[in-house]
């Protein structure tokens, strides 16, 4: 008499886990499209309280879903690597090659406001002692 409840009750919960897995899955899949159709730029960064936003004038960044990220001006291009964590709300990003002010995009951003189409997110360097903001703009 019991085993029809301890059925159904099983059936319940891996509908309830599948669920919220597919709402997840759907969730990560429209931030995704949000993130990588389309070009950002930078419409603030503070290093250290100073204001150096004016030196990403004219780059575009196209973020593609493979896990790459390409930062252009005029003709130049530079390649570099990103990695979304939608749990921590982290971006990573490292562009290995490229000068500043391409470079400093490198690090671990924690993500602290977003809409489709910005994100604040925030990145502290303890070995070289520097706090960034940085205002990504479509």
């Amino acid at each position: 008499m019991k085993r029809p409840y301890l059925l159904t009750f099983i059936c319940l919960a891996f509908f309830t886990f599948s669920c919220k897995k597919f709402i997840q899955q759907q969730e990560e899949k429209a931030v995704m499209n949000i993130i990588t159709n389309g070009y950002w730029h930078v419409e603030q960064y503070v290093k250290n309280d100073s204001d150096v936003t004016a030196s990403f004038s004219g780059y575009l960044f196209k973020f593609d879903a493979n896990g790459t990220v390409t930062g252009t001006k005029d003709t130049v291009s530079w390649k570099g690597t990103w990695v979304p964590n939608a749990d921590a709300r982290t971006i990573s990003s490292n562009f290995p090659s490229a000068p500043s002010p391409v470079s400093l995009l490198n690090g671990l951003w924690k993500i602290k406001d977003s809409g489709t189409d910005f994100v604040l997110a925030t990145y502290t360097d303890t070995v070289l002692n520097t706090s960034n903001i940085l205002r990504l703009k479509k």
